[in-house]
């Protein structure tokens, strides 16, 4: 276990952030904090269709009738509604939920930082609170926690890149305020099961927030696979996270949010950022949820790709992890920025993570096949635990 505490200071490289003239300086937890890296563009090469498989996008975009309902939509010289109050009537139906369970957020990574804004964070006197994650998980971790004030405890996730929830029941002491799953993780892939995150919870103490990240639920076809709206009533400590921006393909327009009891709710309103979901985003949220079954329809063709990338792989000899999302992850090591770097010459834009592996977002299937061919090509390859 490693805590972000104990990561190198380096000096920010931004203007103003050294003892310049107005000796201007940010707080020192910035420069303990890695920088988000969002995937790149695809290269322009000539001849080559380009595809952007870096950032586990939805390929397709929204469903014609959300487009018709955000070109429709005029009234963005108003303020939205604060409670965003269409949005979490559609979905308290549509999950079969209480409206008031339900706090919208800019993505769920917006929802995120208003959940450590409302239980981790530097206290005035005592040592900062403890937040405890698997690693690798999802890159923003890290800089949401610091930024909350708070102290990040990583948990190696296993080789077959699982959250080892052992190791993260040992790591909870009595600073711990809050504990991340990431259920699929990304960006390894595989699910928590049901069985485990009860037996996890059962050795959580009840104050101890347990948040369930779901961004990439829709796309899990495990049967045994923990579902966190399913839990969350018989556990008053559990918060669920869940997005629009990727089975939805409104990534754009930022809107996610959390759902728990209302203990914890009362709470997080006050945390809240006022207006963070927009009207735009709202009305095509809600638009989106009307035409579920459309949206089903394009994830279920998205899953089939992605078993057929999976597939593919394993029938050239690659070991890939178990995927639940939308990507796959390649243990490539020391190869990583290799295989990104002929990625790019062909087009293909990929998802590097220093020397630990590559996630390959699933796209359309032309650009899968592409992938597939370079990977049968490719000589350096994870062949086993």
């Amino acid at each position: 276990m490693t805590s972000i505490d104990d990561l190198p200071v380096t000096p920010s490289d931004e203007p103003g952030a050294g003892s310049g003239p107005a000796g201007i300086r940010p707080r020192g937890v910035l420069g303990k904090l890695p920088r988000y890296a969002a995937g790149k563009p695809p290269v322009v090469v000539e001849g080559l269709e380009s595809f952007k498989l870096s950032s586990n996008e939805n390929p397709l975009p929204p469903l014609p009738a959300v487009l018709e309902a955000i070109a429709a939509e005029t009234s963005i010289n108003r303020y939205p509604d604060p409670l965003t109050t269409a949005l979490r009537t559609e979905l308290a139906g549509y999950l079969g939920v209480p409206a008031t369970d339900i706090v919208t957020g800019a993505g769920s990574l917006g929802a995120l930082n208003q959940i450590l804004a409302t239980f981790a964070g530097q206290n005035d006197f005592d040592a900062p609170d403890e937040v405890v994650y698997a690693w690798r998980s999802f890159e923003a971790y890290p800089i949401s926690v610091g930024l909350a004030g708070a102290a990040g405890v990583q948990v190696p996730v296993r080789a077959d890149g699982t959250h080892d929830l052992e190791a993260m029941a040992r790591a909870i002491t009595d600073r711990t305020r809050v504990v991340l799953l990431c259920t699929p993780n990304n960006p390894t892939g595989p699910v928590l099961t049901r069985r485990e995150v009860v037996d996890f919870l059962a050795e959580v103490p009840p104050h101890v927030v347990v948040v369930i990240d779901e961004a990439y639920q829709e796309f899990v076809r495990r049967p045994d696979a923990v579902n966190g709206i399913d839990l969350y009533r018989d556990y008053p400590n559990v918060i669920v996270l869940r997005t629009f921006s990727k089975a939805h393909g409104l990534a754009g327009l930022r809107v996610g949010y959390s759902v728990s009891q209302q203990v914890l709710t009362e709470h997080l309103r006050v945390s809240a950022v006022p207006f963070a979901v927009s009207q735009i985003a709202e009305h095509a949220a809600v638009t989106s949820l009307r035409h579920i079954g459309e949206v089903e329809a394009r994830v279920q063709a998205i899953v089939d790709e992605r078993v057929r990338v999976v597939e593919g792989l394993r029938s050239l000899g690659w070991t890939v992890p178990e995927a639940e999302g939308n990507f796959v992850w390649l243990a490539l090591g020391e190869h990583s920025q290799d295989f990104a770097a002929k990625a790019a010459e062909q087009a293909l834009s990929v998802r590097p993570f220093g020397s630990e592996g590559v996630r390959v977002s699933i796209g359309e299937e032309a650009a899968n096949t592409r992938f597939l061919e370079l990977c049968r090509g490719y000589t350096h390859r994870p062949v086993g635990e």
